[in-house]
C-alpha cells in the first residue's frame, strides 16, 4: 500500500558559533544533525526526512532560515503543540518559529526565493570577547568611505568567479545581487558590543559557496589599502582576474531573511 506523505515548511533561527554549519557531517556538530536528532526524539517510530533551503557555513547564524519536513503516514495534528514540543527539546541556540503545511508541488530548493544576508563588523580597536560570536573584529583602521563606494559595484548581474571557491565544471557563476550596501549597525545591540559597528547588507536570489564572505573579504582588503576600487571593478568585469587572499570569518555572517515567492 502506498504511503501518504505530508509536507511542512518550518522556519528556524540559530546561533551558529558552536556548529560546523548546516549540513550533516560525520563527527561534527551541525544544525541539520541537531534538528534531525531532536525530531527522532519527539517523533519516535515516525518516518521523516528534512531538506534545508540552503547550507550555511561553519559559525554562520540565521534569524530566518527554513527547512522542509517530509513525514510519512502521520500528519502533524496541532502545529502549536508541535512547535512547543520541538523547542522544549532543541538546544538553547536553536529555535523553531513557525510551521505551515505545503503540498508536494512545493520545492524548497527550486522554488523562487530571495535571501538577505547581513555581515556584522567593527574595526580600529579590540572588541569585548563576548562579541566574538556576532561581530568580526578588524584591529586595523579601515577606509570605510571606499568600502561603502565599492558595494555599489556588486549590484546587478555579474560573473562572480573571483568570489567563490573552485566550483564544479559548468557551475553557474552568473549571479544577481539586488542590494549591497554598508550601514551602521542598528539591528543588534548589547552592552558588550563596540560603540560603533557596521552591517553589510546583501540581498539576492541565490549565492555561491563563500560568495558573501569573499565579497566581505575583498571589502576588508580594500579598506586596508591592499586593493583599490579599480581592482574591485576589474574583478567583476574580468572574472578571475583578482586573486583574493581574505575570506571573512563565518561568525560575522547571518541569514537575516528568506522569502518564497
Amino acid at each position: 500500500m502506498r504511503q501518504q506523505r505530508f509536507y511542512y515548511l518550518i522556519n528556524v533561527q540559530y546561533l551558529g558559533f558552536r556548529f560546523s554549519g548546516w549540513q550533516k557531517q560525520p563527527g561534527q556538530k551541525t544544525i541539520e544533525g541537531m534538528i534531525t536528532k531532536t525530531l527522532k526524539f519527539i517523533m519516535p517510530n515516525v518516518q521523516f526526512k528534512i531538506l534545508g533551503a540552503g547550507r550555511t557555513d561553519s559559525k554562520v547564524s540565521a534569524l530566518d532560515a527554513a527547512f522542509e519536513l517530509f513525514i510519512n503516514d502521520v500528519p502533524i495534528k496541532d502545529h502549536a503543540v508541535f512547535l512547543e514540543l520541538f523547542n522544549e527539546n532543541l538546544p538553547s541556540d536553536i529555535r523553531v518559529t513557525g510551521i505551515k503545511q505545503v503540498d508536494e508541488s512545493f520545492n524548497i530548493i527550486k522554488d523562487p526565493k530571495t535571501k538577505e544576508y547581513i555581515y556584522l563588523f567593527s574595526f580600529g580597536s579590540k572588541n569585548h570577547p563576548f562579541s566574538a560570536p556576532f561581530i568580526t573584529n578588524i584591529l586595523e583602521n579601515l577606509d570605510l568611505q571606499a568600502m561603502v563606494k565599492a558595494t555599489s559595484f556588486f549590484v546587478g548581474s555579474h560573473d562572480f568567479t573571483s568570489y567563490t571557491v573552485k566550483a564544479q565544471k559548468n557551475k553557474q557563476r552568473l549571479r544577481t545581487i539586488d542590494v549591497c550596501e554598508i550601514r551602521e549597525n542598528t539591528l543588534f545591540k548589547a552592552n558588550f558590543f563596540p560603540e560603533k559597528s557596521y552591517a553589510l547588507h546583501i540581498k539576492g536570489k541565490g549565492f555561491m559557496r563563500y560568495q558573501i564572505r569573499m565579497i566581505m573579504g575583498a571589502l576588508i582588503q580594500l579598506g586596508k589599502g591592499e586593493l583599490s576600487l579599480n581592482d574591485i571593478e576589474d574583478s567583476l568585469s574580468t572574472p578571475g582576474s583578482l586573486k583574493l587572499t581574505t575570506v571573512a570569518p563565518g561568525s560575522g555572517l547571518l541569514l537575516n531573511s528568506i522569502e518564497f515567492k
